[in-house]
This record gives C-alpha cells, structure tokens and sequence, in this order.
C-alpha cells in the first residue's frame, strides 16, 4: 500500500460499486417492465377466452397460458393428490421431452429444494404445486451481496489506506530526524578528526600506537554509521560490491572489541573463493551484517562463545552470507516474531535491529533473511540475488 496506488485501488472499488448500483437498478427496472408486459398479455389472453364463443377455444386458451406462464422460467413441479408427479417445467437439469410422470428420480429429488425456497400451494383438486426462483430472481439477489462485500473491502481498504498514510508520516518525521542527527554529528566527528590526527603524531614517541589505530577505527566506523543514518528514507546507492569484503570488514572490527579474556568471545570467517559480487548498497549492506552480528555478541554476553561469519554462493545464484552463534538460541514460540518491529528478547532492547536489516535486505536488495532453524544457538540466513 505505502509503495502502490493505493488511491486508484479506492477510486476503482468506488466506480465498481457505483457502476454495479446504476446497473443493477436498471437491471431492475427492466425486470419488473418485463413482467408487468407478461401479466398484461395473459390477463388478455383470459378475456380473450371470455369473449371467444367457439368451441375449444377456452381449451386452446389455457394451454396458451400454460405455455406462458412455463416461460416465465419458474421452476415448478405438479404433485396431484395422489402423491404423483404430474408435470414439471424449467428444472435446472435436461428431461425427456414426454416423460412419464415419476420416471426421473432427480425431479422427486428436487422437490425439499422447492419448498425451502417457498410453502408450496395446495389445490384439492390439483394437487401441491412446487415453484421456486427464476434465473432473474436469482440474479437480482446476489448484485446486492456483491456490493455489499465490495462497500466493506472499500471500508477496510479505506482504514488501511488512512493507517498506512500515517505511517508513512512517521517514517518521514523518522527519516528527518535521523538525517538531521547525522548533520549534528559532522561537527563533533570533524573534530575528534583533528584530536586524533594531533595524537598519532605523538604516538610513536609515548608507545600507544595500538590504542591510536583503534580510536582511527572507531571514529571511521562512527563516520559510517552518520553517513547510514543519511541513507534512512532514500532510494539505495547501488552498485557493485564485494560481500566478501564486507563480511572480512564487520569480523575484524568485532574481533578487536569482544571480551577476551573472561567470557571470550572468538569471532572467524569463512569466505568462498570467487565469490561472485552483486549489486546492492554497501554501506546498507554492512549495516544488516553488523545488526545480526552485535545481536550474537550481546547473546553471549556473561558466558562466552563462538560467533561464525560466512560468505558463499547461493544455490540459485547471488551469495547466502551467514552469521550463527551457539548462544542459548532463540525460544521455539518467539522464532515467528523476531523480525517484527518492537520487539525483542533483550531486556531495555528496542527491537529495530532486525526489522531494520530484514527490511534492507528484503526491500532495498530483493534478498531473503530469515532465521534457520538450529538445535542449538541461533543461525541468521541473508541470501542476496
């Protein structure tokens, strides 16, 4: 809906419902025209026999009425007091064109379905006679059903039309504020630029080169993640990018930052050799791994583990990049709600991150993320065509 025509979903199921209306009324109209035309035709034809003075005429008369009124198309079944069959017309199956009386099963059979539809009249001389709904009856009744479950998709399509116009305001207010941090943040970032370029000069005379180059790091990885907040709301920058050298990136940067000493955390990767590239946004793309990476670091926060990066070709193409971890895994009856915006495991978390990287991936690059069923820790699957 946020990225269709939702308007001319509305606008057609409200031409639909207007145009199914005006045809319908005439549809009625033309209904009760033509009938009032029959009952005028057959209230002559019975004066006509009145007035007609030769002999079978009267005869000749009511076997003309018959006929008409057979053509109406009401279906009718003649049971004389006897309990017999004696005629029926306009059933909704072929008959012998002279059958006898009781020699079709069907047209007994069809009788309970007559008089659901209406008490059947009873003559003493005649017998009971069973009649139901003509094809235009029938017809005239289910137009107004249609409209009615069409008014209703309408309404539901309108009150999903309004939420998600509104969510998208959000995500507009959303997208402004995270592109306005990331302005806010180009003047502090600059800054630590300076400070940090002053102590790599000093760095070679006071022996802390180490802590220097992971300060670079870090201000180098605080400069992505402005420029990913940039990113939020716009259409991605693709081009061509080596997954390899995003997986291989992500890992050694985590490697440096993980406990290693209590509760270690030991992080590897796995690249394919001739892993093919793809087209995609880098920067996104990186985002998406780094979320499902620092998701398996916070699970094993305390009790320590092992994180497994990997990048391969996919089975049809494109390349499945992994990130599994034998933490404590993910309960079997929260699997279904992990991606879904809010929530999360992690106490004070916002649930974002996956919701966030699902929807780069999914969204943004046509891939696939999902969570792969494991006995033991939890196994994220990204496979970018």
């Amino acid at each position: 809906m946020r990225r269709g025509k939702p308007e001319l979903l509305v606008a057609v199921l409200i031409l639909f419902v207007v145009g199914s209306y005006v045809w319908y009324t005439q549809r009625v109209d033309a209904f009760w025209r033509e009938d009032a035309a029959r009952a005028t035709e057959m209230y002559g034809l019975v004066f006509r026999a009145f007035g007609d003075t030769t002999t079978g005429s009267s005869t000749a008369a009511l076997l003309t009425l018959s006929k008409d009124i057979r053509e109406e198309g009401v279906p009718l079944i003649l049971v004389d007091p006897q309990g017999m069959i004696a005629a029926h017309a306009n059933l909704p199956f072929e008959t012998p064109e002279h059958p006898v009386p009781n020699s079709d099963p069907r047209v007994r059979n069809y009788i309970p379905i007559l008089e659901r539809q209406h008490p059947p009249i009873v003559d003493p001389l005649v017998g009971r006679i069973y009649f139901g709904d003509s094809e235009g009856v029938r017809g005239l009744r289910v137009v107004p059903l249609v409209q009615a479950l069409t008014v209703i998709i309408l309404g539901i399509a309108g009150l999903f039309f309004i939420r998600a116009r509104g969510d998208v305001a959000r995500e507009r207010i959303w997208a402004g504020m995270a592109r306005e941090s990331a302005h806010q943040l180009g003047t502090p970032l600059s800054s630590l630029e300076g400070w940090i370029e002053l102590l790599e000069e000093r760095a070679s005379e006071d022996g802390t080169e180490t802590p220097v180059r992971h300060m670079r790091a870090d201000l180098e990885r605080l400069d992505r993640v402005a420029h990913r907040f940039e990113r939020i709301g716009r259409d991605p920058h693709l081009e061509t990018v080596n997954i390899g050298d995003v997986v291989d990136r992500t890992a050694r940067y985590f490697r440096a930052r993980v406990p290693t000493l209590a509760n270690t955390i030991v992080i590897t990767s796995s690249i394919a050799e001739n892993l093919p590239s793809v087209r995609g946004d880098a920067v996104l793309l990186e985002w998406a791994v780094e979320v499902l990476t620092k998701n398996a670091i916070d699970a094993l926060a305390g009790r320590g583990g092992q994180i497994r990066l990997s990048a391969e070709r996919g089975r049809h193409g494109g390349v499945t990049i992994r990130v599994a971890d034998d933490g404590p895994g993910i309960p079997r009856d929260l699997r279904g709600r992990v991606f879904d915006p809010g929530f999360s495991t992690k106490k004070g978390g916002w649930g974002i991150g996956l919701s966030l990287a699902k929807r780069i991936v999914e969204e943004n690059h046509g891939g696939k993320l999902i969570l792969l069923p494991t006995d033991q820790g939890a196994t994220f699957e990204i496979v970018i065509p």
